[in-house]
């Protein structure tokens, strides 16, 4: 995390969600921390979390039914095999960036060919390298469920391989998973092996001698009590599974290590976190390491006796344990207590006695103040006396942890959650941290970043009017980033930070606004070189969101508005601020109280809508000196986004976040008539949180929903919705825009990075099966004339093959825009002006033709003007 926040509260610890997000943060009583002002050098400094991820998804119960999630997830994915079925689907197409990276959750090496290596993405899957790491590609797209806690490499056939879904550290922006996974051909398919419901796995370790014995640490749910958490154990290579520690079910089991030598003995870090509506905490009297001696048949709770804490008087949160390779009776622990360091401990005799190994508390100085976010331990495995501890930097002993040299440089990314020694030369070594991948061939002493992942996290994303092949994105923990060319490799962050909204001008690409957390505008004048503070007039005293709306009227570049609690307005570039909207919350309150979507007619710019997280929806018709509330019959629930027809002033949408729990709500809804009635349109949309949503502009009875089970269309004004397209992983889509002139949609997903989409080629029907057409119609295009795109509508009354191909003056084949077998009913086909092989024609006069099953055809001609 690259900026410091100030914390004004004592912490008190929070833990997440019950199958989904999982986000944590330090709280006092029943009170959430405040949004805080960035500071400055926020690559080098601890940033808390924020939880907002957490309050959005939960608000206004603060807890999720704990089925949610995976039930959408299995609705996501028959609505996906449905769409892949048909062969006329589009195909997304990856936009980067690869370069960037996002938060890694574990490393493997394949211990006999150790030019293979396995890496899990918190949000993004598990992704293979062949070449020593040099390159890497993913391998477990086709499961529903990418979040990674661990991986686990067959010692004797690492062809087989163990994938513990569900994101174990304690962020605020977390993802559950949905068990383990097997592969047993090095990734080529996969299958569920169990544990579907533990939510989370910490670690899994595998018995060198008998790799049938497989064990796992179920951190279990993130939310109140829950009996799925424990250490399970395997004996038939995960056919079954068998929980053989269990202490309560608030308590779940974080990590484990073994005895290569005898493997009967293990030590098992219990972690207690409960997350209460109002607050809770990560450290218990149930927190605590356990040692077996016969495979998990029995098992001793460790405490002062041996040296160790006492939970129950020492508020003993997370703990990190390793066992070393080369000296099995050595190992170490690091515990922590509800925020940071508190203890490094040492056996030399397999766990029975302890000792202090960092009496001097020299290495709290490498420590976060929110160590429940890291926790791993790592003993070299020739050398028993050289450790490695990750936390915010990573920190290493050689001397068993008398003394901690802090491995942190400007070319290695801030927070470290992975390391893996390369088998047979371990100076080599591999880094996992919130920035992706870094090898190091001297131990850590110096890094390389690996360019080849795409598992960048976006919350929201921009494009350049002007230039299609520009993209831009606010990223989790990685600034703001683009790329002015269109390739994946060539991204570089202009805005440091956790990045946000950011916005191009449409009339000048040299002025561009980026945004941190919290609503940390700056505007640059010179293409992205510098940025300046862009909020004179905001006072700062006033709440922002995490993600904090920032617009452009979409007819005059000068004006923008950004969203506290109340509306903004700059009518200067953001020169200055004045407030045009009274406070449109329900008033203070600790969790909630800003403003989350803002957007501005583009048919009339005097007419805005603003949505809050506190589920209140307003419009003004008057440029801002009247709003009228126009939620009351509205779910109660974080508001998502507010967007308006671009065709259209008086329909506009309003989506939602939230997971059922006890009154489930609808997360899609539409007004004809400016917000004075709304109608359901979720539909058949997967019971999920709604992110990003979009009208497409020429057609704007197609829509476009981004949740956190992937990317939906509707072709019908939401009546009914399919999956979109091919080629895109069930990730969490955060974003949307659609290029005015290229026409592509473009989507910032929340652990893959960016996919765009042709729009041209996104074609379905338009009318429900209850309103098939009586006759074979074919409409004139409009607009006409056309520069650069138009749209084509039709009819067809029966089931048949379809197609409809562009000609010019000449007879000649131009463009095929569809050959495919129909249904009845209506539909629209959009030309962007370009032949087969996506080349620009000139202008002139076209004919479209349109053919129903080879013998009926309709024909008419349209002009495009250059």
């Amino acid at each position: 995390m690259k900026s410091a926040i100030s914390i004004i509260t004592t912490l008190f610890i929070i833990t997440a969600i019950y199958y989904f997000l999982k986000p944590y943060n330090q709280v006092t009583g029943s009170s959430l921390p405040e949004n805080t002002e960035e500071i400055s050098e926020p690559q080098k400094k601890p940033k808390l979390p924020s939880e907002t991820e957490y309050i959005k998804r939960t608000f206004p119960f603060y807890t999720a039914d704990p089925d949610a999630h995976l039930v959408a997830l299995k609705q996501a994915q028959i609505m996906r095999a449905a769409s892949n079925a048909d062969n006329n689907v589009p195909a997304w197409e990856f936009a980067g960036p690869l370069n960037i990276g996002g938060r890694i959750s574990d490393i493997e090496y394949d211990p006999v060919n150790t030019d293979i290596i396995y890496a899990g993405a918190a949000t993004g899957g598990v992704f293979k390298s062949t070449n020593g790491g040099l390159n890497w590609f993913p391998v477990f797209d086709d499961q529903a469920v990418l979040p990674v806690g661990d991986i686990a490499v067959d010692p004797v056939n690492p062809s087989i391989v163990y994938v513990g879904t569900g994101e174990a550290n304690g962020g605020h922006n977390n993802f559950a998973g949905g068990g383990i996974y097997k592969t047993t051909n090095g990734g080529q398919t996969w299958q569920l092996s169990g544990l579907e419901n533990t939510v989370s796995i910490g670690r899994i370790v595998i018995d060198p001698l008998n790799p049938l014995k497989i064990y796992a640490a179920a951190v279990g749910s993130y939310f109140g009590p829950n009996p799925e958490r424990g250490v399970y154990k395997s004996e038939n290579g995960g056919s079954t599974w068998n929980r053989i520690l269990f202490l309560n079910d608030s308590t779940g089991a974080i990590d484990i290590s073994m005895d290569p030598i005898n493997p009967n003995n293990l030590l098992a870090a219990m972690w207690q976190r409960t997350r209460y509506p109002n607050g809770g905490q990560l450290y218990g009297p149930s927190s605590g390491i356990h040692k077996t001696t016969d495979g998990g048949a029995t098992w001793t709770v460790l405490g002062p006796a041996n040296g160790l804490p006492n939970s129950s008087s020492s508020n003993v949160g997370r703990i990190g344990i390793s066992t070393s390779a080369s000296s099995p009776n050595i190992s170490y622990a690091l515990y922590t207590n509800g925020s940071t360091y508190s203890g490094f401990f040492k056996t030399t005799n397999a766990g029975l006695n302890w000792t202090n190994a960092n009496p001097n508390g020299t290495l709290q100085n490498g420590f976060s103040t929110f160590s429940w976010y890291f926790g791993n331990v790592r003993v070299h495995p020739t050398d028993p006396n050289t450790v490695y501890v990750l936390d915010f930097s990573v920190n290493r002993t050689t001397n068993s942890g008398v003394a901690w040299s802090e491995l942190q440089s400007n070319n290695i990314h801030v927070d470290q959650h992975a390391l893996a020694f390369k088998p047979g030369d371990p100076g080599r070594t591999i880094f996992g941290n919130d920035g992706g991948i870094y090898n190091s061939s001297n131990g850590g002493n110096s890094f390389t970043k690996v360019s080849e992942l795409p598992v960048t996290q976006f919350y929201e994303i921009g494009i350049d009017a002007n230039n299609p092949q520009r993209l831009y994105g606010g990223t989790q923990d990685n600034g703001t980033n683009r790329t002015l060319t269109g390739s994946l490799t060539d991204w570089t962050t202009i805005y440091d930070g956790d990045g946000f909204y950011v916005i191009v001008d449409f009339t000048n690409p040299n002025i561009i606004y980026a945004e941190s957390q919290n609503g940390g505008l700056g505007k640059s004048t010179n293409g992205g070189t510098s940025f300046s503070s862009a909020t004179n007039g905001i006072p700062s005293g006033e709440k922002r969101n995490w993600s904090t709306p920032v617009v452009m009227d979409p007819n005059n570049n000068n004006i923008l508005y950004y969203g506290t609690n109340k509306v903004y307005r700059t009518t200067n570039s953001a020169t200055s601020w004045s407030a045009v909207s009274p406070d449109l919350t329900n008033g203070n309150q600790t969790r909630l109280g800003t403003v989350t979507s803002i957007d501005v007619a583009k048919t009339n710019s005097n007419i805005i809508i603003a949505g809050t997280d506190d589920a209140n929806v307003w419009i003004t018709t008057n440029n801002g000196s009247n709003w009228t509330k126009v939620s009351q019959t509205l779910p109660y629930r974080w508001v998502t986004r507010v967007v308006f027809d671009p065709q259209n002033d008086n329909i506009a949408y309003v989506t939602y976040n939230g997971l059922k729990w006890k009154d489930p709500q609808p997360h899609v809804f539409r007004t004809d008539n400016r917000g004075q009635t709304w109608q359901n349109i979720s539909s058949n949309l997967p019971d999920a949180p709604v992110n990003a949503f979009a009208v497409d502009p020429l057609r704007p009875n197609v829509l476009f929903v981004g949740s956190d089970v992937g990317a939906y269309v509707s072709f019908n004004t939401g009546q009914n919705w399919q999956f979109l397209g091919s080629g895109l992983p069930m990730v969490s889509v955060y974003d949307f825009k659609i290029h005015p002139t290229a026409y592509y949609l473009v989507a910032g997903t929340h652990g893959r990075s960016m996919y765009k989409i042709d729009l041209t080629l996104v074609v379905g029907i338009n009318s429900s099966g209850e309103n098939i057409p009586e006759n074979f119609t074919l409409e004139q295009n409009y607009p006409n004339p056309f520069n650069p795109v138009t749209t084509i509508k039709y009819t067809i009354p029966e089931k048949g093959n379809v197609s409809l191909n562009i000609y010019d003056v000449s007879g000649k084949l131009v463009r095929s825009l569809l050959s495919s077998e129909q249904n009845p009913g209506s539909y629209s086909l959009v030309w962007n002006g370009t032949d087969n092989i996506n080349s620009n024609v000139s202008s002139g006069i076209y004919f479209y033709t349109l053919n129903l099953d080879g013998n009926i055809s309709k024909t008419k001609k349209m002009i495009l003007i250059r």
